[in-house]
């Protein structure tokens, strides 16, 4: 018996019986990690427009962008009462871990995985397949879009928070600083600078002004 992970791409359509759906995803983060967001466009099986979901997420790696993509797709899903959904993303690596064929190395990722897997599990059909970005071009747009309006906040130095997600989204997004401190002193230690006033969290985006003694 195929798993529910199996994707066969010769087989476009849904199975009978349940509301279908099918969910076009991207994410990207600009410098891996960097301003990172999601894209997802959803429509029925006759093409017709469902939903468009567009989230900015802090600053995250590509693979977590992918990931929160898949996730928002699932979330939406369960939500509306589809029971059949097909996902078309153009990261091979996320497409391929959700069919069982990579492996997930990566910690980080792991509990975005474990989510995915399990809500996929809610529904009665799930397919995921690849696709060259070129046949992504919606969510890709919407994924640019979030990563735009982030970056605009981050640009006017006021605070950016992620918009609400699920559960293990919440947990490992990153939140950037109201403001970015001003004045700090560090000095440079094996090629990393190490603050001496203060500390900062992971994944702060600073600018580094040098002084020193010119001979």
């Amino acid at each position: 018996m195929p798993s529910l992970f199996d994707s066969d791409p010769e087989d476009k359509s849904p199975a009978t019986g349940g509301q279908s759906a099918i969910a076009y995803t991207d994410g990207g983060a600009r410098g891996n990690p960097g301003p990172a967001g999601y894209g997802v466009h959803i429509v029925s099986a006759d093409g017709e427009t469902l939903a468009e979901l567009s989230r900015f997420l802090g600053i995250q790696t590509n693979n977590f962008a992918e990931y929160s993509a898949l996730l928002g797709a699932l979330e939406w899903a369960l939500a509306n009462r589809v029971t059949q959904l097909r996902v078309v993303s153009d990261s091979e690596l996320m497409v391929k871990q959700m069919q069982g064929r990579y492996k997930v190395a990566s910690p980080g990722l792991r509990p975005l995985y474990d989510e995915a897997r399990a809500r996929a599990r809610q529904l009665k059909l799930f397919r995921i397949e690849h696709v060259l970005r070129g046949k992504n071009k919606r969510a890709d747009a919407l994924a640019n879009a979030a990563m735009d309006e982030g970056s605009k906040r981050s640009r006017a130095n006021i605070e950016v928070l992620p918009a609400e997600g699920t559960p293990v989204q919440q947990k490992l997004l990153q939140t950037a600083p109201k403001r970015a401190p001003k004045g700090m002193r560090g000095i440079v230690k094996a090629g990393a600078i190490h603050l001496l006033d203060d500390e900062l969290p992971d994944g702060t985006i600073v600018y580094v002004m040098c002084e020193r003694d010119l001979k």
